[in-house]
């Protein structure tokens, strides 16, 4: 089955690759990531995937440019709600691309990622399947978390701190101070917890 690999990075490429090979796949991934905020970091994930396609003999579709204004606009004033949002932007576009390319099938590295919210991942997958008319190959990749974390860590693969976006860049990095046992200037109200590893 020819099928349309949507990649949010290289890590999270490993295994899901080889279990769809393994299963007698055809393999084309696909790099449409609006999400990946600053684009240095959106450069670094791309380059990294680059690298790693080219020694997997993965083919990998990619848009030129850096479409940040595509994911703003579906989060803007629904940064609570911003997940599903920005799984339905990319998904809806690789269910687009594999249709108009003639894939049987698209699913998607998201799978993989202990850190991502699966069953959303899957639901919405399934509903973009049938909106767009192209089956969503659904697989739980989780399990093969460990060896990816492994072989990421072997061969020297970039691994990202955080998720991608904007918001899960201040989660992670931006840390409330204290004065005098108050929250300082570089915290209030709108500063997040720190966010989980995606990887």
């Amino acid at each position: 089955m020819r099928i349309l690999l949507h990649i949010c990075c290289a890590p999270c490429t490993i295994h899901p690759l080889r279990v769809l090979r393994g299963e007698g796949n055809e393999i084309s991934g696909l790099y449409y990531n609006p999400n990946i905020h600053p684009y240095l970091e959106y450069r670094k994930r791309l380059e990294t995937l680059e690298t790693y396609a080219a020694q997997a003999g993965l083919p990998v579709i990619r848009e030129e440019g850096y479409p940040l204004e595509e994911y703003l606009r579906q989060v803007a004033f629904r940064e609570e709600e911003r997940c599903s949002h920005c799984y339905l932007l990319r998904l809806t576009r690789a269910a687009q691309i594999a249709k108009k390319d003639r894939f049987e099938a698209f699913t998607t590295t998201l799978l993989y990622s202990r850190f991502q919210k699966h069953d959303l991942i899957r639901a919405i997958g399934e509903g973009v399947a049938a909106t767009q008319g192209i089956p969503f190959l659904y697989r739980d990749f989780r399990e093969g978390w460990p060896e990816g974390v492994r072989i990421s860590r072997e061969i020297g693969m970039y691994r990202q701190p955080y998720c991608g976006c904007i918001y899960s860049e201040r989660e992670r990095f931006c840390r409330p101070a204290r004065r005098n046992g108050r929250q300082g200037a570089s915290g209030g109200p709108g500063g997040g917890s720190r966010s989980r590893l995606p990887q």
